[in-house]
């Protein structure tokens, strides 16, 4: 049973299964499209999962579903900054589905406290994420709005608007 809001992307990408799966879970492949982010897990259920950006870990999980190809389940746990380490991990659900010579790719994040200040961050980071991995699978290039040179002033706007909400609530 899922609590809280719920953020669900649904994209096409020019791509096969195989390469998409690889680049939801190959660090070689995030860290080219996802704010310079290398993600590191053993793949498996209960398995950790580690996200590094500039050689820290800025959040991670454990591995809840694995089905190459098809289906990858974790809980995510913002560690970046102590407004989102506060909250208790949520979940992230990658659905792929063969559809003529692309891939539908939904991701449904949710499993959120109410009020959660990582759905709201999330709520403008997954966009970018996966409009930067669509065009890299697609062209070969990711957009600059998700390089590592964009990392940081992404990340402050993320904890300006959660401490906002923090103020808004006291």
């Amino acid at each position: 049973m899922t609590s809280g809001p719920t953020f669900v992307y649904v994209t096409y990408i020019a791509t096969t299964p195989e390469i998409l799966w690889q680049a939801l879970t190959d660090g070689a492949f995030t860290r080219q499209y996802w704010f310079g982010t290398r993600i590191e897990g053993e793949w498996r259920p209960g398995a950790r999962v580690t996200f590094w950006r500039d050689d820290a870990v800025s959040d991670s999980g454990e591995v809840l579903e694995y089905a190459p190809h098809r289906r990858l389940s974790y809980t995510w746990h913002v560690e970046f900054h102590e407004e989102f380490r506060r909250e208790r991990p949520s979940r992230v659900t990658f659905e792929l589905e063969t559809v003529g010579a692309a891939v539908k790719l939904t991701i449904t994040h949710d499993d959120f406290d109410p009020g959660s200040k990582v759905c709201q961050a999330i709520s403008g980071g997954w966009p970018k994420v996966l409009a930067s991995l669509k065009s890299f699978l697609e062209t070969g290039r990711a957009l600059a709005m998700t390089s590592l040179e964009a990392a940081k002033p992404a990340q402050q706007e993320a904890i300006a608007q959660a401490q906002r909400q923090t103020a808004a609530r006291e």
